[in-house]
């Protein structure tokens, strides 16, 4: 047991007795003999008694010495209990926050009835909804992402001080050729494409890195994109000195939040190696200065970079707040299988906390009108590698309104799976500065809502389920009504 927590134990349960028997902390100075000021350290975990204090206060406050010094709380103080020694708190670097530890402590400490009940809360809301640890690390990383605008200057600069350092052309497109090179001669890397391709089991996985030999195993399907980035982002994990990491690409389990946040650093280098910023501004300024919007200079930006249409999306995500001061975005990735009407949003990020749509777990249906759902029912009927939309979305329940750009691809490891990857801009007046295609009539204009069962929009003709949330809410509205006019009539 850390000491720490032993002291905090000792201190929330001599707080309990205390406060059980309505003694205040003067009460209890006075009962013991021991100075006010002691008690305060006990009580906010920064001071453990001598055994001979401990038997004093078990004889004043009439507690047995064995139940004193137990680490076993009662139900009530049980959850907190719980949280110190599931070491959370350790494995997430708070500081990342601006948030000390001792902090936390002493919020627990102050008030550990409240601070009990929430975390009570917390735990039956991640248990309703099978919210792993690794969900919560990864909700952290999104929050940290959030918190800096997704722009990480210091990333960048080390995209920069690589380039320079290995020679590495960023004005023209880079090749997995280009990558693997410095992998196997500077990293002592071998890469192996044939072992994966032997296990039908491991057919999700593009690649495993086994640090012991140094040597990266590719899948077979993986393309010239993919390549090139986990090439990027294994030249991130060794410049930036990156130990403690994951092994597959995708992940299968994260074991600490330190591996969940390298992780990310490892993919935002790689992305700003593929798709460096200062190119991407300056392509991003001729398109928004045009007063339509140009298609086809659009997606050959995009194709021109070596990249997945999922990497330049998020790459967006970086450059659009920092370059052009657009902060009010959301990025989403949304699953779909040929011939069902299911859609999964599996990813998303938001830069601002007033952006809809986002993920739900209540089963409800995703507006049909999106213009990422249309990419994705398009391409799984058409034959087509992409297909590419743009439409600006108002949402007259929020009162907002976004310009979405989307492409909808085909999952090549997953038959009959697509995906479709969408960034959302908030149309406000920074946007209206920046974007002059704004107004440009060819763009599709659609109300949208966030699903079905939320939605206002009257006689949609891709309605998939009626609106029951909304009726329950005006439901409950009219019965509030009629019994406030009942107390009106009768309060007399």
């Amino acid at each position: 047991m850390e000491e720490d927590y032993i002291k905090l134990i000792f201190g929330l349960k001599l707080k309990q007795i205390r406060t059980e028997k309505n003694l205040s902390l003067f009460g209890l100075s006075k009962l013991s003999g021991l100075s006010k000021s002691y008690l305060n350290e006990i009580e906010n975990g920064k001071k453990y008694p001598k055994p001979d204090k401990i038997a004093l206060l078990s004889d004043k406050l009439e507690v047995p010495y064995d139940q004193m010094v137990s680490l076993r709380l009662d139900k009530n103080l049980a959850p907190i209990g719980e949280l110190l020694q599931s070491k959370i708190l350790k494995e997430i670097p708070l500081d990342l926050f601006g948030i000390k530890e001792s902090n936390l402590i002493d919020i627990v400490a102050n008030a550990p009835t409240k601070v009990t009940a929430f975390i009570s809360t917390i735990i039956e809301i991640a248990h309703h909804y099978s919210f792993s640890k690794e969900s919560f690390f990864l909700a952290a990383v999104r929050s940290f992402q959030e918190a800096n605008n997704n722009y990480f200057d210091d990333l960048e600069q080390h995209v920069l001080k690589f380039s320079k350092a290995y020679q590495v052309d960023l004005t023209r497109s880079l090749t997995s050729k280009d990558l693997e090179e410095i992998l196997t001669e500077e990293y002592g890397y071998v890469i192996n494409e044939s072992e994966l391709s032997k296990n039908e089991a491991l057919e999700n996985l593009r690649s495993v890195f086994v640090p012991q030999t140094k040597t990266l195993l590719l899948a077979n399907g993986i393309d010239e994109a993919q390549r090139t980035f986990i090439f990027a982002k294994e030249i991130a994990y060794n410049y930036l000195k990156i130990e403690d990491r994951l092994h597959t690409f995708p992940w299968i389990q994260f074991q600490r939040f330190d591996q969940v946040l390298n992780n990310f650093y490892a993919s935002y280098f790689a992305g700003a190696l593929v798709i460096p910023k200062d190119d991407l501004t300056s392509q991003l300024e001729t398109i928004f200065e045009k007063n339509t919007f140009d298609e086809a200079l659009f997606l050959q930006m995009s194709e021109g970079f070596n990249t997945s249409p999922e990497s330049f999306y998020q790459r967006l995500t970086n450059v659009l707040p920092q370059a052009f001061s657009i902060k009010n975005l959301f990025f989403l990735r949304i699953t779909h299988k040929a011939g069902t009407e299911k859609f999964y949003l599996n990813k998303e990020l938001h830069l601002s906390h007033q952006h809809s749509p986002r993920a739900n777990e209540t089963n409800e249906h995703y507006c049909r009108r999106w213009v990422s759902l249309k990419g994705l029912k398009e391409i799984s009927k058409s034959r087509n590698d992409h297909e590419f939309g743009i439409q600006i979305s108002n949402y007259p329940s929020h009162g907002t309104t976004y310009l979405v750009l989307s492409s909808a691809t085909k999952d090549p490891f997953k038959k009959n799976q697509y995906r479709s990857i969408s960034v959302g801009l908030l149309i406000n007046k920074q946007l209206e500065r920046k974007v002059k295609f704004l107004e440009d009539k060819t763009i599709n204009r659609q109300e949208v809502g966030v699903t079905c069962e939320r939605c206002a929009i009257i006689n949609c003709e891709v309605r998939q389920a009626p609106a029951v949330i909304l009726q329950k809410a005006a439901k409950n509205k009219e019965i509030e009504g009629i019994v406030e006019e009942l107390n009106a009539k009768f309060q007399n």
